[in-house]
């Protein structure tokens, strides 16, 4: 074979690509660049804004004791709402998800999961007005039992609000709005379970649920996992909903059922922003990019947990 004929002639290692290949591949690689520049364009846009409230004087930041006093109640509550918010609806929503892929039959699991899916529909102004003239109300009684009853926990020590609007029940509104993404998440999970896995443990003897807390479960742990980590973010962001239900009284408390809570950074640049001028806009955007820095921080620790996952049960 001359050297002529190997140059020419196609080889097993670089086959030939079609132009719509090539052009799906082109477009692909933009999109992901585009997007890295968008998110560091967004993240260069608030370090900017941000240091003239990095660099004032204490006095000058609103309430007068520096831009880190006034962003680490923000920060609390912000954290504090979401992790209620997983608590309470990252198992309700894997549950539901195992319910309708194992347990409830066919057309009940479809319309079932039709309707979960409708609860991401929902605008987040609707759970907040939901929230605070019907849920509020009914969770008064059950507050003031909380503070009889089991009012020696911090959690619970009350005094407990007259109109509901604390941070447990702005986690209760979250939990419910980040209910149908992890559940979706980790019902395709569910679903994408080898058979011959659950086969295979049903034939040694196992009941349906040891069969799913051997074969499914173990499976999609990394799926539930990640679906769990993109609902926490979206309680992290979560704004009209939580100024709505939220009353904003005090700085850090771990109580839950009192009125002095805690703000979150979403809902206090919601309501402070429209009045803002100066210095105190620039202390506005500079909690903005602390929750810009928490939601990546979140979403990367999401990306590193799936993926070793997923690399621990490739050796496997």
């Amino acid at each position: 074979m001359t050297a002529t004929q190997t140059a020419s002639e196609p080889t097993a290692d670089k086959p030939v690509r079609r132009f719509g290949d090539r052009l799906f591949a082109g477009a692909a690689r933009g999109s992901g660049i585009l997007i890295l520049v968008i998110l560091a364009g967004v993240a260069a846009f608030l370090v900017a804004e941000a240091i003239p409230a990095l660099l004032a004087p204490a006095e000058d930041v609103p309430g007068g004791e520096g831009l880190f006093a006034y962003v680490d109640s923000l920060v609390f509550g912000t954290l504090l709402a979401s992790v209620i918010a997983l608590v309470l609806g990252a198992p309700l929503a894997v549950a539901i998800a195992l319910f309708i892929t194992h347990f409830a039959p066919r057309r009940l699991a479809m319309g079932l999961g039709y309707l979960v899916d409708l609860l991401a529909a929902i605008p987040s102004i609707v759970y907040g007005f939901w929230g605070i003239t019907w849920l509020a109300p009914k969770l008064v009684p059950f507050y003031q039992w909380l503070e009889a009853n089991l009012g020696f926990i911090p959690l619970f020590s009350g005094p407990a609000s007259a109109t509901g609007r604390t941070m447990l029940t702005a986690g209760i509104v979250l939990a419910i709005m980040i209910l149908p993404i992890v559940s979706a998440i980790s019902r395709e999970v569910f679903t994408q379970v080898p058979t011959l896995h659950k086969e295979a443990a049903l034939a040694l003897g196992a009941t349906r649920w040891e069969m799913i807390k051997m074969a499914v479960i173990p499976y999609g742990k990394s799926g539930v996992i990640g679906g769990s980590m993109l609902g926490l973010g979206r309680a992290l962001g979560e704004t009209l909903a939580v100024t709505l239900v939220l009353s904003v009284g005090g700085g850090i408390t771990f109580d839950l059922i009192s009125s002095s809570n805690p703000g979150t950074i979403a809902a206090n640049i919601a309501l402070q922003f429209p009045e803002s001028t100066g210095i105190a806009v620039n202390t506005l955007i500079a909690s903005g990019l602390v929750l810009f820095v928490i939601t990546l921080a979140v979403n990367m620790l999401a990306r590193w947990i799936v993926n070793r996952r997923a690399d621990f049960s490739g050796a496997n």
